[in-house]
């Protein structure tokens, strides 16, 4: 299977939406899902932190997932994003079919 999740967070709406609608526009995503409202616990610099974040859950494939992992680094405020890619080992052979066709690598 060449189809990935990837899984992004982001500090606020704005940013999540905007790194969405980017990746889907250029086609490196098929569809990114933001969840509201998550709460991740991390330990940053020495500290333990807590912070409110908007999970991405973008649909995409291996073959565009270099171009989407940069693709994301410039358009994120972070200074180290989570970019997490989760290989999918079965699902609907339409809806799969279809993320195929409407992801793209660059060319």
């Amino acid at each position: 299977m060449d189809t990935l999740i990837v899984l992004v967070t982001a500090s606020s709406q704005e940013e999540a939406l905007r790194i969405g609608r980017r990746v889907v526009e250029k086609k490196l995503a098929a569809c990114v899902t933001v969840v509201p409202n998550v709460t991740s616990v991390f330990e940053w610099e020495g500290k333990v932190c807590e912070e409110h974040e908007w999970l991405l859950v973008m649909k995409s494939n291996a073959d565009a997932y270099e171009t989407l992992e940069a693709e994301v680094k410039t358009l994120h405020s972070y200074e180290v994003p989570e970019i997490l890619a989760l290989s999918v080992v079965k699902g609907s052979s339409e809806y799969l079919a279809w993320v195929k066709a409407m992801t793209h690598v660059p060319g």
